[in-house]
């Protein structure tokens, strides 16, 4: 009886990947900033100024 040789293929892989979930921490620094604006805005102040006038009255007409 005669046998033959087998043949042997390479192996063929399977495989099953799995995940699990790890928590990695991403740091997002926040700069809060608080600015004040200052912006010039007009007042008008009003000064009163009192002042006394004399006033002469005289006649038009002409008595010299």
């Amino acid at each position: 009886m005669f046998r033959t040789r087998p043949v042997v293929c390479p192996p063929k892989y399977q495989v099953r990947n799995e995940y699990v979930r790890r928590v990695h921490p991403i740091i997002h620094p926040v700069v809060q900033v608080n600015r004040i604006n200052v912006v010039d805005v007009p007042r008008h102040i009003i000064k009163p100024i009192r002042r006394t006038e004399v006033v002469h009255h005289r006649r038009n007409s002409h008595f010299w």
